[in-house]
C-alpha cells in the first residue's frame, strides 16, 4: 500500500489534493504567491478547510518558459518562513517543491514531510544523500538533460523509471514514492534551467501523456499538475493565468478519470468539487 506522507493514495483510495503555496514572487500565476506569514497561515488554514489533503510549498520558480533562478539562501530562507507559518494553524502533510539538496534538508529538519523534486533527484547530486537520511516520500518527475526523442510516452516512462530507481537506492521504501509526468516541462526551448528538451510539439506532447496516464505510472501513484499552466493557456489560447481557471478543472476532470491519483493545484475548493464528482462517477462504473 502506498501513502505519501501516511496519507493512502493509488488503488481504491479517492483522487488526492495537493493545495499550493508560492513564496516566489517570480511565479507565473501570481494570485499563488504568499510572502507574507500571516497571509500563509490564511490560505494554509483555507485549503485544510477546502479539503486539501498536502500542501506543497514552493520557494523557487520552475517555470521553463522564465529565468527564475534564485540563490539557495534565499530559497531555504522562503521555504522555512511558509513551513513555519504553516505548522501554526495547519496539521496538513508539507510538501517542499526543491531540486536542491540544502533546501531539502533545511525543510525535513523542520518537519516537512515530502521532497517534490522537479528534476526527478537529477539535478542535485546530493539530493540522495538527504534522502537517505531522512527517508522522507519522494515526488520524482520525468526529467533528463539529453535530448529525448521517440515515443514520448514510452521515454517518459523511461524516465521516471530512472528516478525511481535512484529513490530506490537511497532508501526510500518504495511505497513513498510518486512520480510526476512532467505536463508542460518538455520543450523545445526553454529560458529556465529544469526542462526536458524535445523536438517536437510539447503540446501534443503533454495531451499524448495525459491520455495514456496509466501506462506511465505502473506500479507507483501518478500525481498531476496541471492547474492554469501554460497547457491550458495554449489550449484556451489565453495568456493570462487567471482566466484558466475552467480550462484546469476540466483538464483536471480528464486527468482523474484516466488515473490520476493525486491533483496538485490552485484552486483547492473547486478541485475538491470535482473529485467528488469524478469520484462518484467511478463508483457508479463499478456498479456500487
Amino acid at each position: 500500500m502506498h501513502k505519501l506522507a501516511g496519507v493512502r493514495i493509488g488503488g481504491s483510495n479517492p483522487t488526492r489534493i495537493m493545495g499550493i503555496i508560492n513564496t516566489s514572487p517570480e511565479s507565473f500565476y501570481k494570485k499563488s504567491v504568499f510572502t507574507d506569514k500571516r497571509d500563509i497561515r490564511t490560505v494554509s488554514k483555507l485549503m485544510e478547510e477546502d479539503g486539501a489533503n498536502f500542501i506543497d510549498v514552493g520557494g523557487m520558480s520552475t517555470a521553463p518558459y522564465i529565468k527564475t533562478l534564485v540563490s539557495e539562501e534565499k530559497e531555504i530562507k522562503r521555504i522555512t518562513n511558509a513551513i513555519e507559518s504553516i505548522q501554526k494553524v495547519s496539521k496538513l502533510p508539507i510538501s517542499v517543491d526543491t531540486c536542491r539538496a540544502q533546501v531539502a534538508k533545511a525543510a525535513l529538519q523542520l518537519g516537512a514531510e515530502i521532497i517534490n523534486d522537479v528534476s526527478g533527484l537529477k539535478y542535485d547530486k546530493n539530493m540522495v544523500d538527504v534522502l537517505e537520511e531522512y527517508r522522507p516520500s519522494v515526488i520524482v518527475c520525468a526529467f533528463s538533460n539529453d535530448l529525448i526523442k521517440g515515443n514520448l510516452v514510452t521515454q517518459t516512462r523511461k524516465l521516471i523509471n530512472q528516478s525511481v530507481t535512484m529513490a530506490l537506492k537511497s532508501g526510500v521504501p518504495k511505497s513513498k514514492i510518486v512520480v510526476d509526468p512532467a505536463i508542460g516541462f518538455f520543450r523545445k526551448k526553454a529560458q529556465g534551467i529544469l526542462f526536458t528538451k524535445i523536438n517536437s510539439d510539447w503540446l501534443q506532447r503533454d495531451i499524448l501523456v495525459l491520455r495514456n496516464l496509466n501506462k506511465i505510472k505502473d506500479r507507483y501513484p501518478i500525481l498531476i499538475s496541471i492547474s492554469r499552466k501554460s497547457f491550458i493557456g495554449k489550449i484556451l489560447d489565453e495568456p493570462d493565468p487567471t482566466e484558466r481557471i475552467y480550462g484546469s478543472l476540466a483538464a483536471e476532470t480528464f486527468a482523474a478519470l484516466n488515473g490520476a491519483d493525486i491533483l496538485r493545484t490552485h484552486n483547492v475548493k473547486a478541485t475538491n468539487d470535482v473529485i467528488k464528482i469524478v469520484n462518484r462517477f467511478k463508483n457508479l462504473k463499478k456498479g456500487l
